[in-house]
């Protein structure tokens, strides 16, 4: 039996990208099969498809960094056919097939059940993205960050993770600055909560190691030289969670914002960790931002077309989330 999904395969360190017919045979090893309904189009995955980043480590491959759907058939006692499931990280699209098919097999304990309070399309309208956030804002609440201490500064606030962040913040209470390069997409993220928006200019370029204090808080999605002047400008004792590259892997800093002012950093791993605090994202998602509130920030693809839009996610031409529709 044959189902229909992206394949990368590798011609002379050429990646080369096509919508083909798959034999059932030729699934990984997993104890779950689960027949996908939506999956993403994410930055990494169109690092991935387009072969411009270093993404996949075994080829073949199924790119997608998460999927959502029902079991199809189960080998292990935990789940059974019908079931919701959803899964985002672990290696999806990277070492592991990922959700850009129609069919997808996985080890039981890398499946979460989907929060009753989402459909299957509704759980990847966050994503990836979404749950990368939610991980964001726990840990600035962790460290004790809250509403009446001052802004949150939201980086890359037109992508994925900088829109469902700060739909989540303004939720909780938080005043929001979104930092954009894109100032036509104003209205856009004022209706998802932000109170003001910045230009990404006023933090992309090299910086003062210690500047005025002016935020409570930062989620930043950018790296580079925006998460080090975000540092030099987050006041005494904040928080800075960092989780994203667009800009580069650079850090051009130092460490005066930690050790003069007690700056702490987070780093955000979101392919690597617990269900415990997977679930915990997926919980703070489903109590505080509701699909409809993120309808805004959705564009809808076929199977079809996630090749092709791939190199738009690189260029910064789509805006929130790529939702791609994989089942028939």
């Amino acid at each position: 039996m044959t189902f229909k999904g992206l394949l990368l395969t590798q011609q002379e360190r050429t990646t080369l990208a096509t919508l083909a017919d798959i034999d059932e045979a030729g699934l990984p090893d997993g104890d779950v099969d689960v027949d996908v309904e939506w999956s993403t189009l994410n930055y990494k995955d169109g690092l991935a498809i387009t072969g411009k980043g270093a993404v996949v480590r075994s080829w073949p491959m199924v790119p997608g960094i998460d999927f959502s759907g029902t079991v199809r058939s189960s080998r292990h006692a935990d789940w059974a056919p019908g079931d919701r499931v959803v899964l985002t990280g672990w290696g999806l699209g990277e070492t592991r097939w990922g959700g850009l098919a129609e069919r997808a097999r996985v080890p039981a304990d890398m499946l979460l059940r989907l929060p009753a309070a989402f459909s299957t399309r509704d759980a990847m309208v966050h994503g990836t993205a979404g749950v990368t956030a939610a991980l964001c804002v726990m840990a600035l609440q962790k460290h004790g960050v809250t509403p009446h201490q001052g802004e949150i500064l939201v980086t890359g606030a037109a992508g994925g993770v900088g829109s469902v962040a700060i739909a989540l913040l303004a939720s909780l209470g938080f005043a929001v600055v979104a930092s954009t390069g894109r100032p036509e997409e104003q209205v856009y993220l004022t209706g998802l909560g932000a109170s003001r928006v910045v230009d990404r200019a006023t933090l992309g370029a090299p910086g003062k190691p210690l500047q005025k204090e002016v935020w409570a808080g930062v989620v930043d999605t950018v790296g580079s030289h925006t998460l080090a002047n975000a540092c030099a400008s987050t006041r005494a004792e904040g928080a800075v969670a960092a989780c994203g590259l667009a800009q580069g892997a650079d850090f051009p800093s130092s460490v005066m914002p930690f050790i003069l002012r007690g700056v702490c950093l987070y780093g955000i791993n979101s392919v690597y960790q617990s269900n415990a605090h997977r679930a915990a994202a997926w919980d703070l998602l489903a109590r505080h931002v509701s699909s409809d509130r993120l309808a805004s920030m959705v564009t809808e693809i076929g199977l079809e077309q996630a090749i092709a839009t791939a190199g738009e996610v690189l260029a910064g031409r789509t805006r929130g989330r790529t939702l791609v529709k994989v089942a028939r």
